[in-house]
């Protein structure tokens, strides 16, 4: 009787290594926009990372309070990781670290957190880069195995521009989703996070003109996008209709934005890495 095969993952797949040149074919600046805030709820679902956004100290950072200057450094931080040079990734590492060194759970607090934790930097990347495949998936179809696995693996990057060790990130997509599944099942949504999270989606740091305009849609998109079990945690509740009503929507805005000229197309990460550059040049603060 011959041998079973052995598991996909003990043998390394076939990938294409991708550069910060070649990644620009596989990202679709839309993402960005609708799948930011459902993002957000995942990263801080991870209870440490929820408190410590949501105790900080660095007033300035808070999306609740200056909705506009968190957008820019957010998305600074992901044409960084994603689109940058080594340089550019060192400058805005120690840029964000000045930024974070204040953010660590105060005598008292129900939740222990660091923002150097490099365990909570791997989920807040895992997250990353679950929404820009979850997106690409449902824009476009699913990518070759081979472009997918080079995809994920330079992804490591959403990571290792802070503190997360390269050899903590999965190995393989394989790897990465029995890590995603397993801890996710495991995220849980209290209260005072439950809270925040849904004056975030409804918009409530806006003026009440934009909220009344915007915030349906906004929740739609966010419930949208939130894997079930946040879904469920979050109180919210989605059907099939409304699934396939997401879905054409996707549809549309996919036909227009992926025929668009590349510079527009990768929008905004192209804007805010040359916005980065540029403020680095006048001595400006980077975050």
């Amino acid at each position: 009787m011959t041998a079973p095969l052995r598991k996909f993952d003990e043998f390394a797949p076939a990938y294409e290594p991708m550069t910060p040149e070649t990644v620009r074919e596989h990202l679709d600046g839309v993402a960005a926009f609708l799948g930011g805030a459902a993002n957000v709820v995942m990263q801080l679902s991870l209870q440490p990372v929820g408190h410590g956004v949501m105790e900080s100290d660095v007033d300035s950072g808070k999306v609740m309070l200056h909705p506009i200057k968190r957008l820019r450094t957010t998305l600074t931080y992901l044409s960084v990781a994603l689109i940058g040079t080594e340089d550019d990734r060192r400058d805005y590492r120690e840029a964000v670290n000045r930024s974070h060194r204040s953010i660590r759970s105060k005598p008292g607090s129900t939740v222990k957190y660091n923002a150097f934790d490099p365990k909570l930097q791997l989920w807040v990347a895992a997250c990353l880069y679950w929404g820009l495949d979850d997106l690409y998936h449902r824009m476009r179809g699913p990518m070759k195995p081979e472009v997918a696995e080079g995809f994920y693996r330079y992804c490591a990057r959403l990571g290792t521009t802070l503190q997360m060790r390269e050899d903590m990130w999965p190995a393989t997509r394989d790897d990465f989703y029995a890590y995603w599944e397993e801890h996710l099942a495991t995220k849980r949504i209290d209260e005072p996070t439950r809270k925040y999270f849904n004056d975030l989606i409804d918009l409530k740091m806006l003026p009440w003109p934009l909220r009344i305009a915007f915030g349906g849609l906004h929740r739609f998109i966010v419930t949208a996008l939130l894997p079930p079990h946040l879904r469920d945690e979050m109180s919210m509740t989605w059907s099939a209709r409304e699934e396939r009503t997401f879905a054409r929507l996707l549809r549309m805005i996919s036909a227009v934005w992926t025929r668009m000229p590349t510079p527009i197309r990768l929008f905004p990460f192209n804007f805010y890495l040359a916005d980065m550059r540029l403020r680095r040049r006048l001595g400006r603060p980077l975050v």
